[in-house]
C-alpha cells in the first residue's frame, strides 16, 4: 500500500478518502478469492456521519441468506468486519496516515540538484529508478491491514479491549456453517475436525461429529436411492502432538485417537492426521490428502473448539504450498478467530478453504478463566510427568482448579501421574487437612485462580466419584481427564475409590490411558516448586514480618518508661 502511494506521488489522496486493501464481502457471505482496492469516503472514517453497525453483523461470513452483510472490509486476521468509527465495538482499527514519498530518503545533504524544488528528495538521492516498472498487483507485497485487536494479539499476546470483544453474540455454528457443510447439492464438502492432542476429549467437537456422521448416513442412503446427495468427507486432525512425550509411538497414538473419536461420535473418518503446526510435522501429507478429497471445486471447512489450533494449522498449510503465506492471527487466547475467513493460496484451482470461529465448550475450565489465568493453564511446551506414590486418605491438588482424593484402596499405595501445564503448581497432603486449603491457599500458592476473590466467581465446588481397577504397577490403568486442564493417570494393581473435586459444570471423564509412563523421581508432600509458590510465599513472609514489626512497635509504645516507674 505504501509502495503504491509512493509511485503515485506527487499526487496525494484527499484527506476524506482512504485507500484500503481488503477482501470484498459485499456480494456474498464469504469473501471473494481475488483482493481488490476500494476507496471509502468520509462516512466510513468519520464518527459524526455514521451509526454503529449491528453487533450481529460484525462476524464476517456469519449472515443469514435473507440478510446481506454490511459493506465493510473484512479483517484478514480474524474475519471480523472492520470499522474506524466506534472504538468501543469489535473490529475497530486506526487508518494509517499517508506518508510522504520522501520519508525513506537519507537525512544527509544531497549534492545533486539540491536547489531544484520540483525534484523530490527520493529522486535526488537515487532511491527511485529512472524507469520504474508499472505495478499490476499493487499492495500484494505488503502485509494486509488488520484490526487493532489482531495487532494487539500479534505483538503483545493479549486482547486490546476485552469489553468490546464480549459484545459479540456467540458464534452460531448450527446456523452459519452446518447447513453449508451438509448441503445435498453444490461443491463437495470436506470437514477438517481439529482437536488438541493435550486436551483431546475437552476439545473434541462432539456436536459437530454427531451432526456430520448423521449427514453422511443420510446422504449415503439418498445416493443409493438415486436422489441428490453430497456425502461429506471428514478428516480428523490432531494438532500439537509436539506437546506429547516423544516416547509415544505414532501407531499407538493413532489407534487411541480413533477409539476416542468413535466414542465422541465420529463414526466414519476419511483419514486421521497427527500434526505439529509449529514443527511442520505431517502438515504436507495433510495438504495432499485434503487436495485429493476436495478435488478442483470442493469446500474445505476447518472446525474445532476454541484454541484447538485451527488458525495455526492453516498458516502452516499455507507455508508448505509454493511458498505462499496466510495471515491468520494466532495467539494463546481462546476465540482468536471471530468470523469465517476464506484462506487463499492453499488449495489449487477453484477449491476453497474456510477457517471458522472456535466453538465454545462451556464444560472446559478455560472458558471460565481470565486471560492471565488461561496463560498458566494452556500447554505450550512438551509435557513432563509429575508422579506421586500415595496412600488412602491423601489428596492431590492441581492449582485451585481440581482435587483428587484417594478415599478407598485395596492395596497399600497407588501411583498418580499429573499431566498438566508445568506453570500450574501442585500440592499433595492428607485429606484431613484440606478444610483450610481453599481458604488459605487458593488464589495464592494454588493458581489459577489468580487472587482469592476469584474463587467464588468460578462456581460451586462439587464432587464426582470414580471406582477404578488395575492389573499392574508399572503402567497406568486409566486416565481421569478434566476438560481444559489436563489429566491424571492412575496406576495400581487392585481397586480404588477416588473422589474428584472441581467446579460445577466442568467435564470430568475416565478414559483408556493415553500415556503409561511415570516420572523417574516422585514428587514429595507439600507444594511443588514453582514461581507462583515462591512469589506467594514471599508475599506471605513480608506480610508476616510487617505484622511482627508492627506488634513490636505497639508493645514498645505501651510500656512505661523508667522515669515513670520511679515516679
Amino acid at each position: 500500500m505504501l509502495a503504491l502511494a509512493r509511485r503515485l506521488s506527487p499526487r496525494r489522496f484527499p484527506s476524506d478518502r482512504l485507500l484500503l486493501f481488503f477482501f470484498s464481502s459485499s456480494e456474498s457471505l464469504i469473501p471473494h478469492q481475488s483482493p481488490i482496492f476500494l476507496l471509502f469516503s468520509s462516512p466510513f472514517s468519520s464518527a459524526s456521519h455514521s451509526s454503529p453497525p449491528p453487533l450481529a453483523d460484525l462476524r464476517g461470513g456469519c449472515h443469514a441468506e435473507d440478510h446481506p452483510p454490511p459493506s465493510l472490509p473484512l479483517c484478514p486476521g480474524c474475519g471480523v468486519h472492520m470499522q474506524s468509527t466506534h472504538s468501543s465495538l469489535p473490529g475497530f482499527f486506526i487508518p494509517p496516515a499517508p506518508k510522504s514519498p520522501d520519508y525513506h530518503a537519507p537525512l544527509s545533504p544531497l549534492p545533486v540538484a539540491s536547489d531544484e524544488p520540483h525534484f523530490s528528495l527520493s529522486l535526488k538521492s537515487g532511491v527511485l529508478s529512472p524507469n520504474p516498472k508499472p505495478s499490476t498487483t499493487p499492495g500484494l507485497d505488503s502485509k494486509p491491514l488488520v484490526c487493532s485487536r489482531c495487532h494487539s494479539l500479534r505483538h503483545y499476546g493479549r486482547v486490546k479491549d476485552p469489553s468490546a470483544e464480549n459484545l459479540l453474540p456467540d458464534f452460531d455454528f448450527d446456523r452459519m456453517v452446518a447447513p453449508k457443510m451438509a448441503s445435498p447439492s453444490g461443491p463437495r464438502s470436506v470437514v477438517l475436525m481439529v482437536v488438541d492432542a493435550a486436551d483431546f476429549d475437552g476439545s473434541f467437537p462432539r456436536k459437530v461429529a454427531r451432526f456430520v456422521s448423521s449427514s453422511i448416513e443420510k446422504h449415503s442412503i439418498a445416493y443409493k436411492e438415486g436422489k441428490p446427495a453430497n456425502v461429506p468427507r471428514v478428516i480428523l486432525v490432531v494438532t500439537k502432538i509436539d506437546l506429547l512425550p516423544s516416547s509415544i509411538a505414532p501407531d499407538d497414538l493413532e489407534h487411541w485417537v480413533r477409539k476416542q473419536a468413535r466414542i465422541g461420535g465420529a463414526n466414519k473418518l476419511s483419514g486421521v492426521h497427527l500434526v505439529s503446526s509449529v514443527r511442520d510435522w505431517g502438515v504436507r501429507n495433510l495438504v495432499e490428502h485434503v487436495r485429493e478429497l476436495a478435488g478442483s471445486r470442493g469446500n474445505v471447512w476447518a472446525v474445532g473448539a476454541q484454541n484447538a489450533g485451527k488458525s495455526t494449522l492453516i498458516n502452516a498449510m499455507g507455508k508448505c504450498v509454493e511458498g505462499k503465506l496466510s495471515h491468520l492471527t494466532v495467539a494463546p487466547v481462546p476465540g482468536t478467530t471471530l468470523g469465517i475467513v476464506r484462506v487463499e493460496g492453499v488449495l489449487g484451482e477453484q477449491a476453497k478453504l474456510f477457517d471458522t470461529p472456535g466453538i465454545l465448550h462451556p464444560y472446559q475450565i478455560t472458558s471460565r478463566l481470565t486471560r492471565e489465568e488461561q496463560k498458566l493453564v494452556l500447554m505450550s511446551k512438551e509435557l513432563k510427568p509429575r508422579t506421586y506414590r500415595i496412600k488412602a486418605g491423601h489428596s492431590v491438588h492441581i492449582g485451585g482448579l481440581m482435587r483428587l482424593d484417594v478415599e478407598e484402596l485395596s492395596v497399600e499405595t497407588l501411583y498418580l501421574t499429573v499431566w498438566a501445564s508445568p506453570l500450574v503448581p501442585l500440592h499433595m497432603g492428607k485429606t484431613d487437612n484440606i478444610s483450610t486449603m481453599k481458604e488459605n491457599h487458593f488464589g495464592r500458592q494454588l493458581q489459577p485462580p489468580i487472587g482469592e476473590n476469584r474463587v467464588a466467581e468460578l462456581g460451586k465446588w462439587t464432587r464426582r466419584e470414580f471406582r477404578i481397577s488395575g492389573s499392574k504397577w508399572d503402567a497406568s490403568s486409566v486416565d481421569i481427564a478434566t476438560a481444559g486442564l489436563g489429566w491424571i493417570a492412575v496406576g495400581l494393581k487392585g481397586e480404588a475409590v477416588l473422589g474428584v473435586w472441581t467446579y460445577d459444570g466442568i467435564d470430568v471423564i475416565t478414559r483408556s490411558p493415553l500415556l503409561s509412563i511415570k516420572a523417574r523421581i516422585f514428587e514429595e508432600a507439600g507444594f511443588t516448586t514453582s514461581k507462583i509458590v515462591a512469589e506467594a510465599d514471599s508475599v506471605y513472609n513480608k506480610l508476616k514480618h510487617k505484622k511482627s514489626e508492627k506488634g513490636k512497635q505497639l508493645d514498645h509504645k505501651s510500656r512505661p518508661v523508667e522515669g515513670d516507674l520511679n515516679a
